[in-house]
């Protein structure tokens, strides 16, 4: 019954070696973002968050520069809105059509822009 423990343990062991630096690339790759992927996806902002000291008309508000932001804070901003925990009805629904991947996408991308 040990020897089979052993075996056991042995083949786990084994496994963790061979699939482990897969997964853990994987995770890597996702928890990063893609900054490529994010400047395709951040074209639609720009109309309002890349024109330098940009109001809105009504109601009358600045809309802010985001570039070179923390990308930690921009994945928190962007599900905010989507959740609706932030309200700003057209911020609600830009983020609402985003996926996970697609906010790390844009906070990896905003992250590496000049302020």
């Amino acid at each position: 019954m040990i020897q089979s423990w052993r075996k056991a343990l042995a083949a786990l062991v084994c496994c963790a070696f061979v699939y482990g630096p897969a997964f853990a690339q994987s995770d890597g790759a996702d928890a990063a973002g893609d900054a490529a992927a994010g400047k395709e996806r951040f074209y639609t902002c720009v109309g309002c968050h890349g024109i330098p000291d940009y109001n809105n008309a009504y109601p009358t508000y600045h809309v802010p520069k985001i570039a070179g932001q923390h990308a930690a804070y921009i994945e928190s901003a962007l599900k905010s809105y989507r959740s609706g925990a932030r309200k700003h009805s057209t911020m609600h629904a830009q983020a609402s059509s985003l996926s996970d991947q697609d906010i790390k996408d844009i906070a990896a991308y905003l992250s590496q822009q000049k302020p």
